[in-house]
């Protein structure tokens, strides 16, 4: 039995050495025009049928490489696995549970090696999709999300979910299937040099051109995601590597690296915060917890201070506590940009005071803030990039916020309640809902879904004016209750509600998403259906690109241009999956067929027709 087992092995690894030569694949090129001509054996050139014979060795190579597999697994006591077994039983290791991918040949070893492995392979039907349910599974898991996509187009199409990663801070990797090694820097077939595609949007872009070494690069590939500021890093997979074997043992399960809080620096900052007359805190960023939101909640209490949450942050603290003052976003609560105007110091606690959480850069001073700033931020290459503080601290905002959390105000008397509660006043009348023209109106039927659903639901969109209704009347209540891009992606809500409630059954997830932002990805409602996920997608359908057609009407008045769509029937596309849809066009047929929708069992849309004249919750058109 050793001895066939021997010789398999050793003549496998001889066939292996001339399957790699630089001209095998001009033979077997040459070998299938052969194929193709209809002369007869003995009219084959002498030269044709050496290319023939060589083809032929190829195929044998194949076969006997199967046999080897056996045999070097035989003899080295199954320790040996290719690369694509190597590769997942990293991911296994640490702990991942579910990858979500579009299937590729560049990268068929990785297929094979999840298999068996049990881990959950969700296959999606475009890119763009997969790699945003990752981020999603990031966003809500604090641990990388996992998405595999084959070379070229599959990598351009992914690149929409990196990008999202990168802007929201997001532990993500993207695994991608690349050509042969002895075919790299040839412009082969859907080539790529993914260093310089994603290296201004990645963490680390990065190669793996050997099969041992591909421990070191998973180990590391989950150090980086997850330490410091969080975010997208991407692994290159040449399919020759990853189908070749190694031996090797495997690397322990990563674990994020984060600066830790001083208690000297928690001390500074609450005594600063304590002598202001007209505190803010501003939450947000990418490192967050229910833990983090509870302890901040118990700190602003103590020390009598409002709290207002960055751009598409808003679980980050109960919108219904006292102390809560509204989100920094894109179309903020204008009586609150006048406050953080107004405010004499300022605590940003894990944000990074961004284009949007800033106002166009425009609410703070650059390079010195006229209020005094306190910035904490997990990665210190960003403190005092654009915003001079008077007060940097690199840590972690969660370790800050258990360190503030435990301290107590000293003897002198606080302020009086006057600044913190006409905050929160001015954030309550903000939520007061105005009308809109239309039949169907949204601050309605927001305000009928924030009265229902429970507080563990989970509320997913992604970019357009249909969300500054859910942003303005919708209130967040739990940590991990509200996924968006805070990079404005649009047809981020689907796959992101996909990705939610295959990590979560038993919540509800309810995803809003406009006519134009739904099409962006509207493919993946198949996942929904293919898996299970009985999310209920809520479509705002007037029919143009609101957001666009908003500001074309600041700009450029009456001159309509490149905003209106031809759209088709969603809820009967629901139902083409065998999921529920359902259309409504009056407001008050919503409660009936959100409660049927939430109901059914099945992945459900309900489409609401709303007029293009109501483009925000701020603007009407006549």
């Amino acid at each position: 039995m050793l001895l066939p087992s021997l010789f398999w092995t050793l003549f496998c690894v001889l066939l292996q050495a001339e399957k790699r030569r630089k001209c095998s694949k001009i033979y077997s090129f040459e070998a299938s025009r052969y194929h193709k001509d209809k002369a007869s054996v003995a009219q084959v050139r002498p030269e044709q049928g050496l290319h023939l014979g060589l083809a032929l060795s190829r195929v044998l190579c194949d076969v006997c490489n199967q046999y080897g597999r056996i045999a070097a697994l035989l003899l080295m006591g199954a320790q040996m696995r290719h690369g694509g077994q190597v590769l997942i039983d990293q991911l296994k290791i640490q702990g991942v549970e579910r990858v979500f991918c579009v299937p590729g040949e560049s990268y068929l070893a990785a297929l094979d090696g999840l298999y068996d492995s049990g881990i959950e392979t969700v296959i999606g039907r475009q890119e763009g999709g997969v790699a945003m349910m990752a981020e999603a599974h990031g966003k809500l898991t604090g641990a990388p999300g996992i998405a595999f996509v084959t070379r070229g187009p599959g990598a351009t199409n992914a690149s929409a979910g990196v990008h999202v990663a990168s802007q929201d801070s997001t532990p993500m990797i993207l695994f991608i299937g690349q050509v042969a090694s002895d075919q790299k820097d040839r412009e082969a077939f859907q080539e790529i040099d993914y260093g310089q595609m994603f290296g201004s949007i990645a963490k680390w872009v990065a190669q793996i051109d050997r099969t041992d070494r591909i421990v070191e690069y998973v180990s590391r590939a989950f150090h980086i995601a997850q330490s410091g500021r969080p975010g997208p890093v991407v692994l290159a997979l040449p399919e020759d590597m990853l189908s070749a074997f190694s031996e090797g043992g495997d690397a322990p399960k990563a674990h994020g690296v984060a600066l830790a809080a001083s208690g000297a620096d928690a001390i500074k900052i609450a005594a600063r915060l304590q002598a202001a007359e007209r505190p803010l805190v501003i939450v947000g960023g990418g490192v967050w917890s229910a833990k983090a939101a509870a302890d901040m909640a118990r700190f602003a209490t103590r020390f009598e201070l409002p709290v207002g949450t960055a751009f598409r942050r808003q679980d980050y603290f109960d919108n219904r506590h006292p102390h809560y003052a509204g989100d920094v976003g894109i179309g903020i609560n204008p009586a609150l940009a006048d406050k953080v105007k107004q405010a004499d110091v300022i605590l940003a606690l894990g944000t990074r005071l961004g284009e949007i959480t800033s106002g166009g850069y425009g609410l703070f001073d650059i390079p010195k803030p006229k209020q005094r700033l306190i910035h904490v931020y997990p990665d210190a290459t960003e403190l005092g990039r654009i915003y001079h503080a008077d007060q940097s601290v690199a840590c972690s905002p969660v370790d800050m916020a258990r360190a503030l959390a435990g301290l107590e105000p000293d003897d002198d008397p606080l302020r009086d309640s006057t600044w913190r509660q006409g905050l929160h006043q001015a954030y309550c009348a903000w939520g007061a809902p105005q009308h809109s023209v239309g039949d169907v109106k949204m601050e309605q039927i927001i305000g009928h879904v924030n009265q229902v659903l429970p507080e563990t639901a989970i509320v997913t969109n992604g970019a357009g004016n249909y969300a500054a209704w859910l942003h303005r009347y919708f209130d967040y209540k739990t940590y991990g209750s509200q996924l968006a891009p805070t990079s404005g992606s649009m047809g981020y809500g689907l796959p992101a509600a996909v990705a939610a409630k295959l990590a979560h059954r038993n919540r509800d997830v309810i995803c809003f998403a406009g006519d134009g932002c739904f099409q962006m990805t509207m493919q993946e409602f198949g996942t929904a259906a293919q898996y299970g996920a009985n999310i209920v997608v809520i479509i705002s359908n007037n029919g143009i690109y609101g957001t666009i057609r908003m500001h074309q009407e600041q700009h450029y008045p009456g001159r309509v241009s490149g905003t209106v769509m031809h759209n088709p029937k969603f809820a009967a596309l629901a139902q083409s999956y065998g999921g529920h849809g359902e259309v409504v066009r009056k407001t008050d047929e919503f409660p009936a067929a959100f409660e049927r929708a939430r109901t059914s069992n099945l992945p459900a849309i309900i489409e609401l027709i709303t007029d293009p004249r109501a483009l925000s919750s701020r603007l009407n058109l006549p």
